[in-house]
């Protein structure tokens, strides 16, 4: 990869000026502004099924509305995961494997492996754990002063949470953000990094987490994660495959953290930016449940995800050759005006609310979705319980990224009750 990765500091070009074939929602610096919304709207409108023949990451193809999305992934026979889930190439050279980015039985067997983590039967027990967390955080926070929500809160309740699911030393928690945002910062996303310098740091995410493996091997097995792939007849092997070991930590720990902790953030921002909504929640509580799933259907935290097709298929009247890129735009077709009404717009007693595309569809789904929807639940329950608004004060600084939707800032002030 060369220096065309790094952000542009010139504001990006208007895709309605734009000659069609020009149109590349993959440049990662129009996610810092918000402009790639632009850019999926115009091709949702004049071409769905959208190739792009020169990238950053090479020539691929855009699925931007909602039944496509859902019809590629749905379908991996034709739309494969194997060897990547992301836009660029380099991950297919040097990017450990990891089970979201395999096709079965591979990928049934190792999802299989730590599904019990969050499974239905464990729910119970984790929302007493966050509650806990959640009231021991906002209590913490400094009620009247100006500070960021991203770092006090919603990386704070996330990091525990994976603390949890891990059985990881509560005292290093702080490393498992960090393992989750080197993870995320890549060439293949659209980020000019040292590659190697982070693949070093995720050589000591390895270490850390094979002694633990080996603590959990030799113990009683438990419904943390280590110790489900430590005994599970299909995973307890990965112990001598390293690389596989780490690409699955590594999917673990996004999975975990980048997805929730963003859509925290982003939950706070829509409020604000819809003043009315959040009128409407203090009135009525009730509508706690409904505004999740709104919340993470707004914020989008995964943009994108990559298919390969593995054989020549006609898709949307235009003719994907196999071996082509197929980028499915979830950050699209989460604002798609033929099925969801007044897209852009957050509203939060939204009818059929759940029907979005961020956790995904087909084997691919998000197995965490439950546990992270409850995450989102509680803490609303929890904030309303406490404070009267939470007030935006400050322009987000949201990531650098073609991938994650996030935010590395957001200023907030809150008056208690």
């Amino acid at each position: 990869m060369d220096g065309s990765l790094g952000p542009n500091t010139a504001a990006p070009a208007d895709p309605w000026t734009l000659p069609l074939d020009q149109v590349d929602p993959s440049r990662a610096e129009l996610y810092l502004t918000g402009a790639q919304h632009d850019y999926f709207r115009r091709l949702r409108q004049e071409d769905p099924v959208h190739y792009t023949a020169e990238s950053p990451f090479g020539p691929f193809w855009s699925i931007t509305r909602f039944h496509d999305i859902m019809a590629v992934d749905s379908n991996h026979a034709v739309f494969s995961s194997n060897r990547t889930i992301v836009i660029g190439d380099q991950a297919d050279l040097d990017e450990p494997p990891m089970f979201i980015a395999m096709d079965p039985p591979r990928h049934d067997a190792q999802r299989k492996a730590v599904t019990p983590a969050v499974a239905p039967a464990r729910l119970s027990d984790l929302e007493t754990l966050i509650r806990r967390h959640a009231c021991d955080i906002l209590d913490s926070l400094p009620v009247g002063e100006t500070f960021n929500w991203v770092d006090l809160v919603s990386k704070e309740l996330t990091t525990r949470m994976l603390a949890v699911l891990f059985d990881f030393p509560f005292e290093d928690r702080h490393l498992l953000p960090y393992w989750s945002d080197v993870t995320t910062t890549t060439e293949t996303v659209g980020v000019a990094v040292d590659m190697d310098h982070r693949m070093k740091v995720l050589q000591e995410c390895l270490a850390y987490f094979s002694g633990l493996w080996r603590e959990r091997a030799a113990a009683p097995p438990r419904f943390d994660f280590i110790s489900l792939f430590a005994h599970s007849p299909d995973t307890r092997d990965m112990i001598n495959n390293p690389m596989e070991l780490l690409g699955n930590l590594m999917l673990l720990i996004v999975g975990g953290n980048d997805t929730t902790r963003n859509s925290i953030s982003g939950g706070v921002l829509a409020l604000n930016q819809f003043p009315d909504e959040y009128a409407k929640l203090k009135a009525d509580r009730s509508l706690i449940p409904n505004m999740v799933p709104e919340i993470v259907r707004w914020q989008t935290p995964l943009a994108h995800m990559r298919r390969n097709a593995t054989c020549d298929v006609e898709f949307g009247g235009k003719q994907i050759k196999k071996g082509d890129k197929v980028v499915m735009w979830y950050a699209s077709g989460n604002r798609d005006e033929t099925v969801i009404e007044r897209p852009e717009d957050f509203i939060i007693d939204r009818d059929r609310s759940r029907h979005h595309l961020s956790f995904g569809f087909g084997i691919h789904r998000c197995m965490g979705n439950r546990v992270a929807e409850m995450q989102l639940r509680i803490l609303w329950e929890e904030i309303m319980n406490r404070f009267e608004h939470v007030e935006v004060v400050g322009e987000p600084v949201r990531v650098l990224s073609n991938f994650v939707q996030g935010y590395e800032s957001l200023p907030v002030r809150v008056r208690p009750l």
